[in-house]
């Protein structure tokens, strides 16, 4: 697998302005909220809220913000009603978009996200008609605070798939299953700081586009996908 990706633009959007963080967390606090609703609140006792808590860490969400959003939610049996739904589509030069959102109104998320890909150069797409491009798999990335062969030996007998070592971090894959399992391995060997950990869509194989007005609309594509409100993940099959 290469080892350039996405997670190198998450390492550096570690320095958001504060307004593109709040709206991060209230994305993050819409996940918590469907997680947690209905529920005694406790990640331990509920997978779903535990990977959108271990997600909201990963992206320096503080441990108030979470917990408010899981007291809104718990005992809640009416209120906001969100639903999951996933867009597919292709970007500039057939590069592969996929879009998960939570919406309480399906007609105006999809009509909003069919703009932006019209209005981006590119065009949505069938079901299943990028998905199976990518899959679902833990991700930990983590500064080289420690040993390389130490942590791959540990990351691997805890049941990780792959770890790709660049200049300054490591990635770490799993499957969705090991990823907990893995992580604790990690924070077992002193790491406390993690650039991202979460269960995510992987590229099975990353393009290249070397053309860098074409690779600059792309980015504008899954930005303008991005920065819409029930919008909470784009995924996409272009290398960094």
């Amino acid at each position: 697998m290469s080892g350039h990706s996405k997670w190198a633009t998450i390492h550096r959007k570690k320095g958001l302005v504060d307004a593109e963080r709040g709206k991060v967390f209230q994305k993050l606090a819409k996940e918590i909220y469907v997680a947690a609703r209905g529920t005694n609140g406790d990640p331990a006792a509920n997978p779903s809220l535990r990977m959108v808590v271990e997600k909201c860490r990963s992206q320096n969400m503080p441990k108030e913000n979470i917990q408010k959003a899981i007291d809104k939610a718990v005992g809640t049996s009416g209120g906001e009603d969100f639903e999951n739904v996933r867009y597919e589509g292709y970007g500039p030069s057939g590069i592969a978009i996929m879009v998960d959102c939570l919406t309480d109104n399906r007609n105006r998320t999809a009509s909003l996200v069919r703009s932006s890909f019209t209005k981006r150069g590119g065009n949505l797409g069938t079901d299943g008609s990028v998905s199976y491009l990518f899959e679902r798999k833990g991700v930990i990335v983590i500064e080289k605070t420690v040993e390389e062969e130490e942590l791959m030996m540990t990351v691997l007998d805890h049941g990780a798939l792959d770890m790709i070592t660049n200049e300054d971090t490591y990635e770490i894959y799993t499957t969705p299953d090991t990823f907990l399992e893995v992580k604790e391995a990690v924070e077992g060997m002193g790491v406390t700081d993690f650039i991202t950990s979460e269960i995510t869509f992987v590229a099975n194989n990353l393009i290249e586009i070397e053309d860098e007005e074409t690779r600059e609309k792309v980015e504008a594509l899954v930005a303008t996908l991005e920065d819409l409100d029930d919008v909470q993940d784009v995924y996409h099959n272009m290398s960094e």
